[in-house]
């Protein structure tokens, strides 16, 4: 272990591993080690055993339950949108040759206490009970000039200028009311609260258009993909690649302990009584507590059930968003929903997840309104973690520290987080323009 390398990275959580990918088909030396004796870290994908010796101790799961192996339990569930930066960025890599996708059955949100489909073209906008007549029509000309809007064309504007007129502004001039412009902005565009209103609308409207083109990519029910086996199979894809390029993979190294030397910046990590030198450390928040901040914390539930989430068309893979207003909270509320279609659970069985910024101490009660849409469930778990954010300054100390995951069911924010730590350790912004049709495998 005694070599000299660019960049350790510690920690095989998703962002990490996609980072040591990144920087080792740059060329960069990267040697990759984790505490742990499995891959994934906080974003681990579980069997049955593990799931169970991780929330019930001792207690070993019930035989009719199936068997373990068959079980991929995500801890940190994540749907990738299918035009989205994270399926150009496992291109970009080209990793997605380790990986089979499949399209996701449903997009969701909840809406006055029911579960409606989330309209995601102008046709759809008509023919959805979200919306009176006259609203119907009002939002499919919302979504038409979204569908039209091309940023280098002005003829597209209609005479606005969407960095300076805010989201607010552009649904005035359509004229929706607050419940189409909520789920719009929340099962749509993914916001995960209304700060978005008083900001420019070109955001929005990029996230709408990103939504609907990737709705019409596989011409599934949802924007969404997945892959088979569950997200357990993406960091062990990037180990394959980072082997490819000559980094080095460790799993099971106890402490890795940052050094640093007395100017404060990074000089190696030290496990086992041996340093491996270095002139960059990239890690998840777990391994310098001491340069990260505690900024909030997410509660879930995870549900093993033996039939889909009701009110969604019986898909076997499903999104719900249950935006904060509906429920009187500050944040978003999110359901998932996998089965065996995605090989992550034995036939007939379910995996459910509800999540959300937590605002108590009490994740049974506070995820309520999610747990309820369930239905029966065979088994609950519940579990609160906290979030954590860099506070050092990448640039003295050359530590590149990730965000921790967020309560949201899809990867946009986190991969945002991964390509701002991608710029701020080479200097360079990742080149996303790439073939979109090479992520296509297994829809079907």
């Amino acid at each position: 272990m005694d070599e000299e390398y660019d960049v350790i990275v510690l920690g095989t959580g998703l962002k990490e591993c996609i980072l040591s990918g990144l920087l080792s088909v740059d060329g960069l030396k990267v040697l990759h080690m984790d505490r742990n004796d499995y891959y994934g870290g906080e974003s681990a994908s579980l069997n049955l055993i593990q799931l169970w010796k991780r929330f019930r101790g001792n207690d070993k799961p019930p035989a009719h339950l199936g068997s373990s192996r068959d079980y991929n339990v995500d801890m940190i569930p994540k749907f990738m949108m299918a035009n989205g930066n994270l399926v150009r960025v496992l291109i970009h890599t080209n990793v997605t040759k380790y990986l089979y996708f499949k399209a996701v059955d449903g997009s969701f949100v909840l809406n006055k206490g029911k579960v409606h489909k989330v309209p995601a073209t102008d046709m759809e906008a008509l023919k959805s009970p979200l919306m009176g007549i006259f609203e119907k029509r009002r939002a499919r000309k919302l979504f038409i000039y979204v569908h039209n809007y091309e940023e280098s064309d002005p003829k597209t504007h209609e005479g606005m200028d969407l960095t300076r007129v805010t989201t607010r502004e552009l649904i005035a001039k359509f004229g929706l009311d607050d419940n189409t412009i909520d789920f719009i902005g929340h099962a749509v565009a993914l916001h995960r609260d209304d700060r978005y209103l008083n900001e420019p609308a070109l955001d929005t409207v990029m996230r709408m258009k990103l939504y609907a083109e990737s709705f019409a990519r596989f011409q599934g029910g949802s924007p969404y993909i997945y892959p088979l086996y569950g997200l357990g199979e993406l960091p062990q894809a990037f180990a394959r690649l980072s082997a490819v390029y000559g980094g080095t993979y460790m799993l099971n190294k106890p402490e890795c302990k940052v050094e640093f030397d007395e100017e404060g910046k990074v000089a190696g990590v030290t496990s086992e009584g041996e340093t491996a030198k270095c002139k960059k450390v990239v890690c998840d928040p777990s391994y310098l507590l001491n340069k990260v901040r505690k900024v909030g914390k997410v509660a879930r539930a995870i549900a093993i059930m033996s039939h889909p989430i009701p009110s969604t068309d019986e898909s076997h893979s499903v999104q719900v968003i249950l935006p904060q207003k509906q429920l009187g909270r500050r944040s978003d509320m999110y359901l998932f929903c996998c089965s065996y279609t995605h090989n992550v659970a034995p036939k007939g069985k379910f995996i459910a997840f509800v999540s959300t910024e937590a605002e108590t101490d009490h994740p049974e009660v506070e995820l309520k309104p999610g747990i309820d849409l369930l239905g029966p469930v065979d088994e609950i778990f519940f579990d609160i973690y906290d979030r954590y954010e860099p506070v050092n300054e990448p640039s003295l100390d050359n530590c590149f520290i990730s965000t921790s995951y967020d309560a949201t069911t899809h990867f946009e924010s986190t991969v945002t987080d991964v390509l701002n730590m991608y710029t701020m350790i080479t200097g360079k912004v990742l080149d996303l323009s790439v073939d979109l049709s090479a992520a296509s495998a297994a829809e079907e």
